[in-house]
């Protein structure tokens, strides 16, 4: 189930928030886009990248007619992937990116931590939600030690996923994937 829970940069709760309706609201304010999709037809164990594409082709049209999407693609990490490690510090950093940072969760979960402003908000999401983070904004991301999730990304520039590390520890002062998913 996706969860939000805002927070102060000093590590108290603010918010704390369940309704998917009422998390595009609150992300909203803060220009992220959340929003929960369907595929157009059923998807069979293991589907192929390309038919998670044919499958949610429909909203996928949605965003890149809005928003300039130029290319996406289907990207996976498994509990066994060798580089899980290495690639779970990179993402950790505070960040900021000159694209969009868009992904729907086909399967599995991760935790998406934004910092526009004074706030903290952590949003776990899962399997159905789309996130994306506006061009510009602070923000980092935990796929937890063992991760297990399979995502579309979509893209506004050729050169794909470019972060520009902030330099701030403040992602050391909230909690991490396990804690966010067992609370």
């Amino acid at each position: 189930m996706s969860r939000l829970r805002i927070y102060s940069e000093s590590g108290e709760l603010l918010e704390d928030i369940s309704s998917p309706e009422e998390i595009a609201k609150k992300l909203e304010e803060i220009g992220v886009l959340f929003e929960r999709w369907a595929a157009n037809k059923p998807l069979r164990e293991n589907p192929s990248d390309e038919e998670i594409i044919e499958a949610y082709k429909h909203e996928i049209d949605k965003l890149i007619d809005k928003y300039g999407f130029q290319s996406y693609d289907v990207i996976a990490m498994t509990p066994d992937h060798p580089k899980k490690e290495e690639l779970r510090q990179k993402f950790l950093k505070e960040h900021t990116h000159s694209d969009f940072e868009v992904r729907y969760f086909v399967y599995g979960d991760g935790v998406f931590y934004l910092h526009p402003n004074d706030k903290v908000y952590i949003l776990h999401c899962t399997a159905g939600d789309l996130i994306s983070v506006p061009p510009n904004t602070k923000h980092w991301f935990d796929m937890g030690e063992n991760p297990n999730f399979k995502c579309i990304r979509l893209f506004t520039t050729p050169e794909g996923w470019v972060a520009e590390y902030t330099g701030s520890d403040i992602a050391e002062k909230f909690p991490k994937y396990e804690e966010v998913v067992n609370d």
